[in-house]
């Protein structure tokens, strides 16, 4: 049996998706060439500089301006820019011999049969027998670009359908033809997880594979449903977005990033592929689109699309289009009270119910776009996939939808569903009829922490992830060691105990802190160390910033000043606890949530990480101990009391905490110093927990002992104070900044340097903790840091007052 092993690919094409291929491929440290055309004509600019067609700079203009534009991709398509080295770029015709130094061939070229299978003619020349060899095609079927060629390449050849932006979204559809090698296709899904960090989906050849398929008919029902409702533009997107458990950019910005060029491409291809599907005519675009595409409306990539950005006289504004009259118009974000009426509802599944049964304008489009996709949905078992579990994994990992399909059906209560479809004279799918006569309520069940599947006549048990640590099957398996309102400890296994937050946003309040507590002292008992983790959306989005508000604006000084204490003592303890704690961050970290991790002996976090002390924009500073810790490690990193040693790198923590700065990636916060060379990352989020529990066992079995309190940490003091200060007031006289910002700044700077020394002095953690604090404090009695907090709270953005 052939081994595999990919340690360096081939990409071709360097537009959009095989740049970022190429892109992602580099985050993994996996080198690449990326390959595109040589240029068939000069530019003029080319021709006023005398270049001729064989000049490098024109041979690969081409694939360095897709490079380009990955490099420049906002989100990031790279965790740091220095990887941008492991992508070589090269073109066809002097280069493609380079495949032959490849394991694995992934093509993303123009979605034309023809063009494919050339390129891959004049590819299987230079390849290497046994090299792995795909496409990214987006719904060509693989197996006709596959006729036709050797045994060798049949057997080696496969689709892998990544979503754009790779680095992002966690689908990976795997699609093997019959020639397939199976141990190729068992290989390229664990490589696909386990090196790539994505959820891969294995999927049969038909049109469009899993998630496009559902998903664009989707897309196109809601067009139809939005006409035949009379909704505009953005109450459709108001309607489809977080309140169903789906994007912000719900339906219309979404299509604006895809570009509605790519989406139209699918949709006709999907019409004329699918002769037989009762549903074929909702991939048929209504007449406004065609319009939209003569005019090149597209979206981002032309500059408008469903919306448009314009100057006005006050600035900017984005207006949406109004599709009757084609002129895009003024903003009137629509007032849907049934939106109001539900949005504090915690529970995704009772929000949707609410929305998607209403008898008013939204509920009756809800109740038409959610019913028809969940019929598609589960009229294409077996076509599409043998099971429900495949469709609701590419959708989540897909579109970013929190429900499947068929989660979503259990959501609404399939007896319901199908009683009002039967009211409607509406077909019912019959997977749907034989669970109800087969007496079953849904299509899913948990017992006892297992999760069951409904597969057409009896349950499945979903298939078993090795290496996966999963909190709610544990929870649900009577694994809690300790709860609370605010946060969890559990048993994962081995010894291990895991501190899990579950407030809203992960947010640390009191019950946070006390769990914190509580769990050190289980821990130092009973177990061999502690995982600090949890599967929110986030981390942790910091301290709960009303209650700091609220106290603040009634003059509760002393209930803050203990709230302060608590967290720095929590922290505190993690840093000297007697037992190893490593944190699992994932997504957001951010405020008091990165004060944790900078405490803890070791952090393994999510490639995903966004990182940051961003107190300063709510007019605060970090008071649980951030800045101690970045002061303590910019001293270490230092290595000596020396003035011109410690100023940079006191420097470098001040712009850090003074700006507010995020990391884009769990890279990226080692480079700002909020991770340690020390901490790992996993590329798989999934797996963090299962990584973070193996480290705790490592750390316990090498002879864990606790760090001792510091009392020597160097700060600059008064003559340190004096350049941050300096720098401040250039900033202020620039306009960079406000008269606050400097206010908040000056509070921030005396804390680093350590307070009124003359010179370089040495100072314990807890008198850099208690600058911290009374900072805080002073902070937080400003009228303009409590009007900040109050903006953030209302506006999600900081105010710069």
């Amino acid at each position: 049996m052939q081994e595999f092993k990919i340690r360096r690919a081939a990409v071709l094409g360097a537009g959009v998706m095989g740049s970022k291929i190429a892109a992602h491929l580099a985050n993994v440290g996996i080198p690449s060439y990326l390959l595109d055309i040589a240029p068939a004509e000069l530019t003029e600019e080319e021709k006023r500089k005398g270049l001729a067609l064989d000049s490098p700079a024109v041979r690969n203009r081409i694939v360095q301006a897709g490079w380009k534009n990955a490099l420049e991709a906002r989100p990031p398509a790279l965790y740091g820019p220095e990887l941008a080295s492991l992508v070589t770029p090269g073109n066809y015709t002097d280069n493609l011999e380079w495949v032959g130094q490849a394991d694995w061939i992934v093509e993303a070229v123009t979605e034309r049969l023809e063009i494919k299978r050339s390129l891959f003619t004049q590819v299987e020349r230079s390849r290497k027998p046994g090299t792995i060899v795909s496409s990214n095609t987006s719904g060509i079927p693989i197996h006709r670009i596959a006729e036709g060629f050797s045994e060798d390449f049949q057997r080696h050849f496969l689709g892998t359908h990544f979503f754009n932006p790779p680095r992002y979204l966690k689908l990976l559809e795997i699609i093997p033809t019959v020639a397939t090698d199976p141990a190729l296709v068992q290989f390229m899904s664990r490589f696909g997880e386990d090196e790539l960090g994505k959820g891969v989906v294995l999927c049969k050849d038909t049109p469009c594979f899993i998630a496009n398929r559902i998903g664009t008919y989707g897309l196109c029902y809601t067009l139809k449903a939005m006409i035949e409702e009379g909704l505009s533009i953005e109450e459709v997107d108001l309607l489809t977005g977080p309140a169903l458990g789906r994007p912000k950019s719900a339906t219309f910005r979404t299509l604006d990033v895809v570009g509605l060029d790519t989406f139209v491409h699918v949709a006709r291809n999907l019409y004329d592929s699918l002769p037989g599907d009762p549903e074929r005519e909702v991939y048929r675009l209504p007449s406004f689109i065609e319009t939209m595409l003569q005019n090149r409306w597209l979206g981002d990539k032309s500059g408008q699309g469903f919306y448009k950005k314009v100057r006005t006289a006050s600035g900017s504004e984005i207006r949406h289009l109004d599709y009757q009259a084609m002129e895009f118009r003024p903003s009137q974000l629509p007032d849907f009270p049934a939106l109001k009426k539900t949005k504090d509802i915690p529970s995704l599944e009772k929000r949707i119910a609410k929305l998607v049964f209403r008898s008013d304008r939204p509920g009756k489009f809800l109740w038409k776009v959610v019913s028809a996709g969940l019929c598609y949905s589960a009229s294409r078992i077996p076509e599409i996939s043998d099971d429900i579990l495949s469709i609701d994994n590419a959708m989540k990992w897909g579109f970013a939808h929190q429900l499947g399909p068929f989660e979503t059906w259990d959501a609404l209560g399939v007896k319901r569903v199908v009683e009002r479809l039967r009211e409607e004279g509406r077909p019912v799918p019959s997977l749907a009829e034989n669970l109800l006569a087969a007496g079953h309520k849904s299509f899913y069940k948990r017992r006892a922490g297992r999760v069951y599947y409904f597969a057409g006549a009896s349950y499945v048990k979903e298939p078993e992830r090795p290496g996966l640590i999963l909190l709610r099957s544990l929870k649900e398996r009577r694994k809690v060691i300790r709860q609370n309102p605010g946060a969890s400890l559990i048993d994962i296994g081995d010894g291990v105990a895991c501190l899990e937050f579950h407030t809203k946003m992960n947010s640390i309040d009191a019950s946070v802190l006390q769990m914190m507590h509580e769990s050190l002292d289980e821990v130092s008992r009973n177990h061999a160390g502690l995982v600090i983790a949890n599967e929110g959306e986030s981390f942790s989005a910091g301290a709960n910033l009303f209650e700091v508000l609220t106290a603040a604006k009634s003059g509760q000084w002393d209930a803050i000043d203990q709230a302060i204490r608590s967290f720095q003592n929590a922290n505190m303890r993690l840093r000297y606890s007697v037992r190893p704690v490593v944190a699992a961050p994932h997504q957001r970290a951010l405020g008091g949530g990165c004060e944790i991790l900078v405490h803890c002996d070791q952090v393994h976090a999510a490639a995903e990480l966004y990182a940051g002390f961003v107190e300063a924009g709510v007019g605060l500073i970090p008071a649980a101990g951030g800045c101690k810790e970045m002061v303590l490690r910019a001293a270490d990193e230092a290595g000596s009391d020396s003035d011109m040693q410690l100023t940079p790198r006191i420097r470098r923590v001040f712009e850090l905490i003074a700006m507010a700065k995020v990391s884009s990636s769990a890279l990226e916060a080692r480079r700002l110093g909020i991770l340690r060379e020390r901490d790992h990352i996993t590329l798989n989020q999934d797996r963090r927990i299962q990584h973070a529990k193996q480290d705790v066992l490592t750390l316990t079995g090498e002879g864990y002992r606790p760090p001792f309190p510091r009392t020597d940490i160097p700060v600059l003091g008064q003559p340190g104070l004096a350049k941050l200060k300096l720098g401040l007031h250039l900033m202020e006289r620039a306009r960079y900044i406000t008269e606050y910002d400097k206010a908040v700044g000056t509070k921030l700077a005396e804390v680093l340097t350590g307070g009124a020394f003359l010179g370089v002095h040495r100072v314990s953690e807890q008198h850099l903790l208690d600058l911290e604090r009374e900072a805080f404090l002073s902070l937080c009695g400003q009228q303009k840091t409590q009007e900040r907090m109050e903006y953030m709270l209302k506006e999600g953005k900081p105010l710069r007052n």
